[in-house]
């Protein structure tokens, strides 16, 4: 696919594609056989950015962090790292590697290197915000990490506005390296940012990377009102947005404008929050090919303005 339309990342020099592969299967659901499959399909579709981990997926019993890290690491040694691909991992969630002190932080990139089998982490996020540890010994430590050439550019995620102003503050008092991304939970059903993260965002030229783009796979369509049973571990979640009124009306407006379009419901769903303001890559995870074939076609998606209206208003 070569229409994909690369966006810039905040003030950094990294271009993206709109869809984000979320690496958070990838030794989990997905073994390595699929795993490789999908990055594959990915890269030669025009995706140009995975996201991971180190804690994924230290939740699976007999798991201890950094699998999704070392599938990705394997099939980069495998395949070659395309020239334009963008690796993006995080810290603060590990078992052994805990919270964002400043050897905590140093210890896990190079852990994340190491199983990358890479040089540098062109992204780094701080994964959680940790009341424990001073923030500008976080914003300290991660900028370090940037002069020693560990890492290309910070990102944050799952931090509250206030602390993402605080971090942003301290760095340029101090004359740190600044984040140039966020990682929000975001999507149609989930739009709590708009009010306040989108604007600071905006104000203060971070990119948007969501999360949980399809949440949780209810908008692929595949949840329905008495429909059957879903396998799959976020199933419960997912299920649980149709007992909120609107959540059979944006299902009845991703069904109509896919049909226009003759695309998946899901790839409906990521055009249109891949456009909304601030955003630059939504990311959606994909534990085999078939399911990555419902999102690759945002790549080339463009929404018409009646069509993303309609959408902002039935999810509102």
């Amino acid at each position: 696919m070569n229409d994909t339309r690369l966006r810039r990342l905040g003030r950094s020099d990294l271009y993206v594609s709109p869809l984000c592969l979320g690496g958070n299967v990838f030794g989990w659901t997905a073994d390595e056989t699929a795993s490789f499959q999908v990055l594959d399909a990915y890269t030669a579709a025009g995706g140009t950015i995975v996201d991971t981990a180190d804690v994924y997926s230290a939740w699976v019993e007999g798991h201890r962090g950094g699998e999704s890290e070392t599938v990705i690491g394997a099939w980069l040694a495998a395949r070659g790292r395309p020239d334009d691909l963008v690796i993006a991992t995080k810290v603060s969630q590990h078992p052994e590697f805990r919270g964002l002190s400043r050897a905590n932080v140093r210890a896990a990139a190079h852990a994340s290197l190491h199983r990358l089998g890479v040089r540098t982490i062109d992204l780094y996020y701080a994964h959680f915000d940790d009341r424990d540890t001073p923030l500008a010994e976080s914003a300290e430590a991660f900028s370090s990490l940037v002069d020693e050439g560990v890492i290309r550019y910070i990102g944050l995620s799952n931090h509250s506005p206030d602390r993402i102003r605080e971090w942003l503050d301290i760095c340029a008092d101090r004359g740190l390296h600044a984040p140039v991304c966020v990682q929000p939970h975001y999507n149609l059903m989930e739009r709590g940012i708009e009010t306040d993260l989108v604007p600071l965002a905006q104000e203060r030229g971070l990119a948007l990377l969501p999360y949980f783009g399809l949440a949780r796979g209810f908008l692929t369509g595949k949840y329905r009102p008495g429909g059957p049973d879903v396998d799959s571990p976020r199933a419960g979640s997912a299920r649980a947005y149709l007992d909120r009124p609107r959540g059979e009306r944006v299902l009845e407006a991703l069904d109509a404008i896919a049909a226009e379009h003759g695309v998946p419901q899901a790839s409906v769903a990521l055009a249109w929050l891949a456009d909304r303001p601030g955003v630059v890559s939504a990311i959606a995870s994909a534990r085999d090919t078939a399911q990555l074939e419902g999102l690759l076609p945002v790549h080339g998606l463009k929404l018409t303005e009646e069509e993303s209206d309609r959408l902002t208003k039935t999810s509102a």
